[in-house]
């Protein structure tokens, strides 16, 4: 017998058997011992994932030894090397299937995929776990008239349902937050929660700038269990994004995706200013899970879901969240007093690109905020910063206002863009502050300082 190869005996009625485990992966067994293979992983069964491999014959897993096996030889050439037929029941020289590197790297990384996903499954479980307790479905209606139905020369009120959505607990003072979209002119509003309490609801605040209001329930502290804040400004692009909400009405709906990009500019969709800063995600949104959360995978909320990108009205993969540093602008100030007041320069802008750049003569490295207009009587026209002075067209066909100041600082940090120009004056400016700003003009830098006004209703 080959020292260097362990060999084994089965009769020719076991061949079968011998064959069919080969089929299926199964472990072999040593014929001297019957001693089970030892298991190609130490995961108990408390961690195997809900999906489980089927067992073959041996009561391992179908992928517990992936082995690669020389062929099986069934003439009497195993032991003779005589090439003839071995009789029925005579016993053959089998050789015992040996792992190779390359099937122990397949195993380990079957392995690791089913640790991978189920380490997956269990943080979708423990965020949904965590915060459904604090999310709402909310439900609108707007009172009508009714006409005289019945000719006695009255009319009555009733009440039409307007809309739905979400929302979730932000403290234990009953305050609940969602879209401003999803109560805006509704005269009623239901609350309901997972337990199945449902109450009415009081709107104490609306912010159409940033889509974002305040719902007041009368609910005991006790009942009540605010989320977790996250911090939208350290987000990245590949994380984990989880969405909860109402989409058609489903309640309390997970779905899960990433955070496909950061910094969007988003339109408020009731005003001609636009949300900075905004989250994309392709985690399934849809009508009715406005004013839910956007979670990463601590159960914290990094975002308030508003917007779809769609030509069919239907989720297509491109999902817009409100930041939530915006709401821990917004929130306290509607909390208090119903409104949010905004820092405001009076300007249109344009990022400068390499173009644009390239149409006023300056580096082609130059970036920052394009002035294209001042607003006439407004904080910039008051300290005297300047628009464009003439109209240029792109390469492709772009029409843009060429010659304006260029802000590329505000109070020392850096202004690559118009986003960014507008997410300091959303975020971080306040009305009545002075700021100084950098700007290019001409080709070269100067200070202004500007007085911020506060922002037209």
């Amino acid at each position: 017998m080959n020292t260097n190869t362990r060999r084994f005996l089965v009769t020719a009625a076991g061949l079968a058997l011998l064959l069919a485990a080969a089929c299926t992966g199964g472990a072999t067994r040593d014929a001297a011992t019957s001693a089970p293979a030892e298991p190609a992983s130490e995961v108990t069964s408390a961690a195997v994932p809900v999906a489980q491999r089927p067992a073959d014959a041996t009561g391992q897993g179908a992928a517990a030894a992936v082995v690669d096996a020389a062929p099986i030889q069934t003439t009497a050439s195993a032991a003779s090397g005589s090439g003839v037929p071995a009789p029925a029941g005579t016993a053959v020289a089998l050789p015992q299937a040996t792992p190779t590197h390359a099937s122990v790297a397949a195993l380990a990384t079957a392995d690791d995929a089913d640790r991978i996903v189920a380490a997956e499954e269990t943080v979708l479980n423990r965020v949904y776990g965590a915060v459904l307790p604090s999310i709402v479905n909310i439900k609108v209606a707007q009172r009508a008239a009714i006409g005289d139905t019945f000719g006695f020369g009255q009319q009555g009120q009733g009440v039409q349902p307007t809309g739905e959505g979400s929302g979730f607990v932000w403290d234990r003072e009953g305050n609940i937050v969602t879209n401003n979209h999803v109560v805006a002119g509704a005269d009623i509003v239901s609350v309901r929660f997972f337990d199945g309490t449902e109450v009415l609801g009081d709107v104490v605040g609306t912010d159409p700038f940033s889509d974002l209001a305040v719902v007041r329930v009368d609910l005991p502290a006790d009942r009540l269990q605010p989320v977790a804040l996250g911090n939208s400004s350290v987000l990245k692009v590949g994380q984990i994004a989880i969405a909860i909400g109402h989409p058609f009405g489903q309640t309390f709906t997970m779905t899960s995706g990433i955070v496909s990009a950061v910094g969007r500019l988003i339109s408020s969709g009731a005003t001609s200013f636009g949300i900075p800063e905004a989250i994309q995600t392709d985690a399934a949104i849809n009508p009715g899970n406005s004013g839910g959360p956007l979670l990463d995978r601590e159960a914290r909320v990094i975002g308030i879901n508003a917007q779809i990108e769609t030509t069919s009205g239907m989720n297509a993969g491109v999902g817009f969240a409100i930041p939530i540093d915006i709401a821990k602008n917004v929130v306290p100030a509607l909390i208090k007093d119903g409104v949010f007041k905004y820092a405001y320069l009076g300007v249109s802008l344009d990022s400068v690109s390499q173009e644009i750049a390239s149409l006023m003569d300056l580096p082609q490295t130059t970036r920052g905020a394009l002035i294209s207009e001042v607003t006439g009587g407004g904080p910039a026209a008051r300290a005297g910063l300047r628009g464009g002075t003439s109209v240029a067209r792109t390469r492709i066909g772009q029409s843009v206002r060429i010659g304006g100041d260029i802000v590329v600082k505000v109070n020392g940090i850096q202004i690559r863009s118009s986003e960014e120009l507008i997410a300091y004056t959303a975020l971080k400016a306040r009305p009545g502050e002075t700021v100084k700003m950098t700007v290019l003009r001409s080709g070269k830098e100067q200070t202004i300082d500007v007085t911020l006004g506060t922002r037209p209703g």
